[in-house]
C-alpha cells in the first residue's frame, strides 16, 4: 500500500483517539531518512510547507527539535501556525542553553552574545550556570515570546526541557526547576532527564513531588534499560498533561560516540513492546487527562509504523 493511502486509512483511528485526548505523533516531520523512507510522504510532497501541511493532516501532535539547536524566530511560529489545523498540537524542546547543555556563544542572540562576560565569550561552548543570571533569564524571556503565536492560536502543546545525563539531582537543579516554573507559569512546560538517579528508588518521590508541586509535567520515556544513566520506564502524572517519548530500545547504539540522533535512536518497535505501555497509558490517561504520545525512533520512517501501531492498540482497548 501506498504511503498516502496508508495514512489516510489511518486518519480515523488517529483523529478519534485525539478527540480522546490521546495525542499520538513523531518527533521529527522533516527527517531525511524518514522523508526518503515513503513510509509518509508520497513523492509530490516535496517542500517544508507540504511536508508540515500533509503530516498535520494526518497526525494530531508533532515535536520541534530545531528549537533545541536554535533560537526560534516568532515569525516561524506564525507560519506553523499558519500551516496546521486549530487542534494540531506542538511540543518544543527549549533551547539548549536554558537547559543546562554546551551552547556556542555564535547560537546566542547578538546582543546577549556580545553581553557575556569576557571569559566567557572566549570559549567555545559556555552553561547557564556560568552566565549571569539576568543574561539567562533574558534568553528564557525571549525564548518563550518567540512562541507566541502557538500559545496564542492554542496550537502550543509543552516546553520540553531536556536535562542532560550529567545533572542530578541536587539543590542547584531543583532550584533551577523551580524558577523555570516560574517564569513560564503561563505555560506548560514538561521535564524529561536524562540521568537515572532521578527516578531511582532513593529520589524518585521527591522528583515526582517537586514536578507535582511547581505544576511541571512529568515527561515519560521508553528508553534502553541496563545502560549508562537508564531512566525508568515509570508511568507518573504530575500535571494536567501528560507525556510518553519513545526513544526505541537501541542499547547498542544509545552511548556509541559518533552516531547522529536518528541512527542512535534507530528501532523498529515489535507489537509486544508497545503493548507493554496500553495499561501505563490508561492510568496516565484516567480522568480525561491529555496524554501526549511522541515517537523519536524516526530513523527510516520507524517511528511512523510504531505511532500507527500503538494507535491500533489502544483502539482495541476502549476502555483507555
Amino acid at each position: 500500500m501506498a504511503a498516502n493511502a496508508r495514512a489516510a486509512a489511518d486518519d480515523p483511528l488517529l483523529r478519534s483517539l485525539a478527540d480522546r485526548g490521546l495525542y499520538i505523533g513523531v518527533t521529527a516531520w522533516t527527517d531525511r531518512t524518514l522523508v526518503e523512507s515513503g513510509e509518509l510522504y508520497p513523492p509530490t510532497v516535496t517542500s517544508p510547507e507540504q511536508r508540515l501541511r500533509f503530516y498535520a493532516a494526518h497526525f494530531p501532535v508533532t515535536e520541534v527539535d530545531s528549537t533545541f539547536y536554535h533560537p526560534p524566530a516568532e515569525r516561524t511560529s506564525e507560519v506553523w501556525a499558519e500551516r496546521t489545523p486549530p487542534d494540531f498540537r506542538f511540543d518544543v524542546k527549549a533551547f539548549r542553553l536554558l537547559t543546562w547543555h554546551p551552547t556556542p556563544p555564535s547560537e546566542l542572540w547578538r546582543d546577549l552574545r556580545e553581553a557575556l562576560p569576557p571569559e566567557q565569550a572566549r570559549k567555545e561552548r559556555v552553561y547557564a550556570r556560568d552566565l549571569p543570571p539576568d543574561l539567562v533569564a533574558e534568553a528564557l524571556r525571549r525564548f518563550a515570546s518567540a512562541l507566541d503565536p502557538l500559545q496564542d492560536s492554542g496550537r502550543l502543546g509543552l516546553i520540553l526541557f531536556q536535562l542532560p545525563a550529567y545533572l542530578y539531582p541536587s539543590p542547584v537543579a531543583f532550584e533551577y526547576l523551580a524558577w523555570v516554573a516560574a517564569a513560564l507559569q503561563d505555560r506548560r512546560v514538561g521535564v524529561e532527564f536524562r540521568q537515572g538517579r532521578w527516578m531511582d528508588a532513593a529520589h524518585r518521590a521527591r522528583t515526582l513531588a517537586f514536578l507535582a508541586e511547581h505544576d511541571l509535567v512529568y515527561v515519560c520515556v521508553d528508553e534502553p534499560q541496563g545502560v549508562r544513566n537508564s531512566v525508568p520506564p515509570i508511568a507518573a502524572a504530575t500535571a494536567d498533561l501528560a507525556a510518553v517519548r519513545f526513544h526505541g530500545r537501541n542499547d547498542e547504539a544509545w552511548d556509541a560516540p559518533g552516531l547522529t540522533p536518528a541512527q542512535r535512536h534507530a528501532y523498529d518497535y515489535r507489537d509486544d513492546e508497545l503493548a507493554e505501555w496500553v495499561p501505563r497509558i490508561a492510568s496516565l490517561h484516567e480522568g480525561d487527562r491529555p496524554v501526549h504520545l511522541l515517537f523519536n525512533n524516526t530513523y527510516r520512517g520507524y517511528a511512523v509504523r510504531s505511532a500507527r501501531a500503538l494507535a491500533r492498540l489502544l483502539a482495541e482497548r476502549p476502555e483507555v
